[in-house]
């Protein structure tokens, strides 16, 4: 049933439909599900932990890993606890401003997920093409100011699709065929004319994750470009080595992304599980994934592991 507000026609709440078509094995997609969740919460607690107690790893690598881990830990936690919530106990209902904040969050978060990543690629791009600069360019106020600017942007440029879906009019339905609020779900939603809407989405789209997106690669030719121009191919390999972490991560993040953006916009044609399946591993997948990579290729931080193990496992032992 739905429930309106008489006066400009918006739900009091939204029902999320979950995956399309696969009600029915809700509760066996919760499994992995959870087990990302809780994988994502351990593995960046851990890293930046691990950063935290290890001085030698406050270089600024480390420190947009950790404003990435940090804003991963937000981003899952701003997204699944509902999901697997709707997964175990159909609890199907979100209230208004509640949808609307979680998807200014999801979206505002990505985006500052995409700035640390070229935050990243700027400091490898130093680190290789101008190594006896390195530390003179990114000081550590240098490093805080990028990632205020970083977060800044995500939050402002992010804020006015809440504000401008919360005087729509969702005359349609209430239902939501989502796992989430996510901004073109309720966009469908809308009797009003959202053309602004969009063409401001796009927009936003492209000076954030777009114009990110490029900067990166144009980093990559930089550094391919320095390293080719490398003596030995022992030393060009090494130097490739510290970069392929982060490319991993680079991966993770904007393929499904890209994929998820796009099916929305011109994908009619593919099955609505699909692209919902797709737009949760966008959300579940990289979070998971970046503390793991990093602590499979990066020796300080798998060594910082095994000294939390280590300290953990020998405090248990004189407790028992």
């Amino acid at each position: 049933m739905i429930a309106f507000n008489r006066t400009n026609h918006q739900p009091t709440t939204f029902l999320l439909l979950g995956i399309p078509g696969l009600e029915a094995a809700h509760i066996w997609i919760s499994i992995p599900f959870c087990l990302v969740y809780l994988l994502a919460l351990m593995g960046n607690a851990a890293l930046l932990l691990i950063v935290k107690s290890d001085p030698k790893l406050h270089e600024p690598m480390y420190l947009f890993l950790c404003m990435l881990s940090g804003t991963d830990l937000m981003l899952t936690s701003s997204t699944l606890p509902k999901i697997l919530s709707l997964f175990w106990f159909n609890d199907r209902e979100i209230c208004f401003e509640a949808c609307l904040t979680q998807m200014y969050f999801i979206h505002s978060l990505t985006t500052m997920e995409s700035g640390f990543m070229l935050g990243m690629s700027l400091d490898s791009y130093v680190a290789i093409c101008h190594p006896l600069r390195h530390s003179t360019i990114l000081t550590p106020a240098v490093i805080v100011g990028l990632g205020l600017a970083i977060v800044l942007r995500g939050a402002v440029l992010l804020s006015p699709h809440a504000f401008l879906l919360r005087w729509l009019s969702y005359c349609k339905t209430n239902v939501i065929f989502h796992t989430y609020c996510e901004l073109m779900a309720l966009i469908k939603l809308v009797c009003d004319k959202t053309k602004i809407h969009r063409a401001y989405g796009l927009i936003v789209a492209f000076l954030t994750g777009g114009l990110d997106f490029i900067l990166i690669i144009c980093s990559y030719v930089l550094i391919l470009l320095t390293v080719f121009q490398l003596p030995s191919k022992a030393a060009r390999l090494k130097t490739l080595s510290t970069c392929v972490s982060h490319v991993w991560v680079i991966l993770m993040f904007y393929t499904p992304a890209f994929f998820s953006f796009l099916s929305h916009r011109f994908g009619h044609h593919i099955a609505p599980h699909i692209h919902i399946f797709i737009a949760n591993v966008y959300l579940l997948v990289p979070p998971m994934m970046n503390p793991i990579i990093y602590g499979v290729k990066t020796k300080r931080i798998r060594q910082g592991f095994f000294k939390i193990l280590t300290i953990k496992s020998i405090s248990l032992c004189r407790v028992l």
